[in-house]
């Protein structure tokens, strides 16, 4: 492995272990076991690495997530792949709501942010097989703004969030009211 993939498994571990905002260089660094310049030549800025790692593992969550969700015909079934993707990835989940209450001071993580919803908007949408650009739009915002009030649940308070069971009969609900 060449320094820069240390370099972002290291950042990754990082990530998960202390957050974005107390991760620093030299963290990175020693996990990667690479010089601290390291950092600069190949990525520019102690920033900019952590923001690579978080997008990787976001990535990779995203594919994962995929295979969750095309598991089968049962609702309730693939809200479940979904939630144990979000246990299972809680570290990644943390981060990026630390990153929420950043966005403002921070340009290069606001645009990863607002680039992380558009993909996320639009992956979703497909999973949930919308046929045009309307309904990419409707069921990608909709279930994207499942996900992340699911996600919170499951950080906040994890014994009392839905099923994958509770949201399809929520869902049910609010479609009759």
């Amino acid at each position: 492995m060449g320094n820069r993939e240390a370099l972002l498994q290291g950042a990754t571990q990082c990530l998960f272990e202390k957050g974005f905002s107390r991760t620093t260089s030299r963290d990175i660094a020693t996990a990667a076991g690479v010089s601290l310049a390291a950092i600069g030549y190949h990525f520019g800025s102690t920033e900019a690495l952590l923001t690579q790692a978080l997008f990787q593992a976001v990535a990779e969550w995203g594919e994962r997530l995929g295979r969750a969700m095309a598991a089968g015909d049962d609702p309730a079934a693939i809200w479940d792949g979904v939630i144990a993707s979000v246990r299972t990835d809680r570290a990644m989940w943390a981060v990026q709501y630390e990153l929420v209450g950043q966005i403002d001071r921070a340009d290069q993580l606001g645009q990863f942010l607002t680039d992380s919803q558009r993909f996320a908007r639009k992956e979703l949408a497909e999973l949930a097989g919308a046929a045009d650009d309307e309904q990419r739009r409707l069921l990608g915002g909709l279930y994207q703004a499942i996900l992340g009030g699911l996600v919170m649940q499951w950080l906040v308070d994890p014994h009392n969030a839905p099923t994958g069971a509770d949201i399809v009969a929520a869902l049910k609900l609010a479609a009759n009211r």
